[in-house]
């Protein structure tokens, strides 16, 4: 391609024979006569802006062909996550062979190759194996990782034209856009930036930057985990906090997009129509009702309300009206969640974790009108120094934990969250200035400590029906032992007993997020969908790696044992009388609420109490139910009417019709499309 058809300011010449090489050499050799160098780098990885890890590539020719060899290693809270990739290229760069085998995340394993002949190509994932006729043009690559071979799919697109679209193999799609210039410091020299959008890897988007000599600078995504990822070359890292909040500027823009895409079908004064309502608060359905809503806000309701003249009629008979759903343990690190949410008739969620600048951002745009999503309640996460943490808000000292609760309440959040590595005296520091300031306490359970300790300490709720099961154990020690066998909880037993009573004094809150265990520990061979029929719906790029988790049939009968152990622990606690609210962590994104909620019913939950679980005690927990959590006149209007009835058939709760958040109406249709999933 001639020089003049590329982007003024893009990087080097877009040569096909130089295509994954270094275009200017150390030397100073002019990049109008292009050097075939090996082209070689590291990037330091990071989790939540925390360095984990690094990645090392290296091209070399072989003959006529050129072979980049790549090495993307990270320790996340403890587990090792290793992937090698192999890529090998004619020397106009066109893929002709692609290895990538290990580990994507702590859960998350991939191993596929692609192997390109004249007129077909043949895929291995796993073990089985196809062959397809070759693309006219197409480039080897699957997901996030390694960061070099996402260098060189820009590359690629760069000297194929960039196409609006470009076919990936394994499979899938991905759209590439220039977004922009920036302009860095580093050692006291501006560095001149160009700033691309990537989609198709993974689900959303990812922000990479480029250099004028063609390398890769910098990358921000999502890992296999939904978790923020970041990536930086050797050299450019003091500029990892621009690149995040230049990232998040994008993302803003993409939150703004979704909301021109998926605007709602109605809004303003209307009343819902010969509905079943289930009001929340737990008494008998109302057949044949009515809920009037003006101004975003429920002025009637009941089987004897009224439809003022003007007010528009939605015909819901044959359906059933309920509150707006709660997610109570999310992560909500990319801006599609927003419609996923909706779509699945989630009005509010709390988020328990993520990147300050990042959240608060995009909270601020929903509720401004700016972006499309449920309402965010936010939970700032902290942790302590060591091999198991997470991010980098630590709070080590009581100082760093005073001053971190005042940062977090000084953005607006409602909870402190507190994570593994927190030390015993410092989890009171945290507790006591976020009590002081009118914040509650909610967490995992940290290493040393038992819930027991935890809750003595301050902590108001805990998170993962994992952190309570320990106090439930006659021998807790057991469960450290090298080689022991998982002890079995009693739950008719004094430590059970004890830990059941003290929980419910203490009014601690707990979101067991069983519905995330259910995945990681059902048996592998056992499809997913037998049991979250959601899975196939979700957006290519997630698919694959949601269908590869599980336990392998070695493992199989004690992973189900546990996580029987687990919906018993989670009945029992709910019979104690302890707070129980629903939350998913992540699992399948806008549909394992609905799962989370059809295994409270089978641990003992009435769907009445399984729909509160979501709804009026979530509500209660964040002290908003004076606002939201059932339908009354005068709350906030968010509904959610679905076909049928979830009291007579619990598996009506997924059936959404229509979706209702602060007055404004979605059909979920559009919600699940305008992100990629199906509905």
């Amino acid at each position: 391609m001639p020089r003049s058809a590329l982007l003024p300011g893009t990087f080097g010449p877009s040569s096909l024979a130089v295509s994954f090489l270094l275009l200017v050499s150390a030397s100073g050799v002019a990049a109008q006569q292009p050097v075939a160098l090996a082209d070689s780098g590291v990037f330091t990885l990071y989790k939540f802006q925390q360095a984990i890890g690094q990645e090392r590539y290296r091209v070399t020719r072989n003959g006529d062909r050129l072979v980049l060899a790549d090495s993307f290693s990270f320790t996340d809270r403890g587990s090792k996550v290793p992937l090698s990739t192999t890529l090998e290229t004619s020397s106009a760069g066109d893929p002709l062979s692609f290895q990538i085998k290990g580990r994507v995340s702590r859960q998350s394993s991939i191993d596929a190759a692609v192997s390109v002949r004249d007129d077909s190509v043949t895929i291995r994932i796993d073990s089985g194996s196809r062959t397809i006729a070759r693309p006219a043009s197409a480039f080897t690559i699957s997901g996030y990782a390694p960061v070099a071979l996402q260098q060189a799919l820009i590359r690629y697109w760069q000297s194929h034209g960039r196409p609006a679209a470009l076919t990936m193999l394994p499979s899938g799609q991905v759209m590439i856009e220039r977004r922009g210039s920036d302009t860095l410091t580093f050692g006291g020299s501006a560095v001149a930036l160009e700033r691309f959008s990537i989609a198709g890897l993974i689900w959303g988007r990812e922000t990479v930057w480029f250099d004028r000599a063609g390398q890769l600078a910098a990358l921000v995504s999502i890992d296999a985990e939904f978790d923020h990822f970041e990536a930086i070359r050797s050299g450019y890292e003091a500029g990892l906090t621009t690149f995040v909040a230049r990232a998040a500027v994008d993302a803003g823009a993409a939150l703004a997009e979704l909301a021109r895409k998926t605007q709602p079908v109605g809004q303003g004064r209307f009343a819902l129509v010969g509905a079943t309502l289930i009001d929340g608060t737990g008494g008998r359905p109302v057949p044949d009702a009515t809920v009037v809503v003006e101004k975003g806000r429920i002025i009637a309701v009941g089987s004897k309300a009224k439809v003022p003249d003007g007010f528009a009629r939605i015909d819901a008979r044959g359906k059933t009206v309920l509150p707006g759903l709660w997610d109570m343990h999310a992560h909500y690190e990319q801006v599609e969640w927003g419609p996923i949410y909706l779509a699945a008739g989630v009005t509010t969620v709390r988020d328990v974790g993520n990147e300050l600048e990042f959240i608060q951002a995009v909270r601020d745009a929903i509720q401004n009108g700016n972006g499309i999503g449920p309402r965010l309640l936010l939970a700032g996460i902290v942790d302590g120094s060591g091999p198991f943490a997470v991010g980098v808000n630590r709070v080590d000292t009581p100082e760093q934990a005073v001053a971190e609760v005042q940062r977090y309440h000084d953005a607006g959040f409602q909870q402190m969250k507190i994570y593994s590595s927190v030390k015993p005296e410092i989890v009171r520091a945290v507790a006591t200035e976020a009590h002081r300031l009118g914040m509650t306490v909610t967490g995992h359970v940290p290493r040393g400590m038992t819930a027991y300790d935890a809750v003595d300490a301050g902590m108001d709720q805990i998170n993962h029906i994992s952190n309570i099961r320990p106090i439930m154990l006659a021998s807790p020690a057991a469960t450290t032992a090298t080689g022991a066998p998982s002890p079995t909880v009693d739950l008719t037993g004094p430590a059970a007993t004890r830990a059941l009573k003290f929980l419910a004094e203490h009014h601690t809150v707990v979101d067991p997020t069983v519905a995330l265990y259910e995945l990681f520990l059902h048996p592998v061979d056992r499809p997913a969908e037998s049991f979250e029929p959601g899975i196939v719906k979700v957006a290519p790029e997630l698919r694959s790696a949601l269908l590869h988790l599980g336990t392998s049939a070695s493992d199989s009968a004690r992973a189900q044992a546990q996580l029987r152990e687990f919906l018993a622990i989670t009945g029992a606690l709910h019979r104690a009388g302890v707070t129980v609210v629903a939350g998913t962590d992540q699992t399948v994104p806008g549909h394992s609420l609905h799962r989370e909620l059809e295994l409270y019913v089978q641990a003992g939950f009435t769907p009445m109490e399984a729909i509160q679980s979501a709804t009026v005690v979530p509500a209660r927990v964040m002290h908003v139910d004076g606002d939201v959590g059932t339908i009354a006149a005068g709350k906030r209007a968010d509904l959610l009417v679905v076909e049928g009835n979830p009291l007579e058939r619990f598996s009506d709760l997924r059936r959404v019709w229509l979706v209702v958040a602060g007055g404004r109406r979605y059909r979920p249709a559009a919600l699940w499309r305008s992100v990629g999933f199906q509905p």
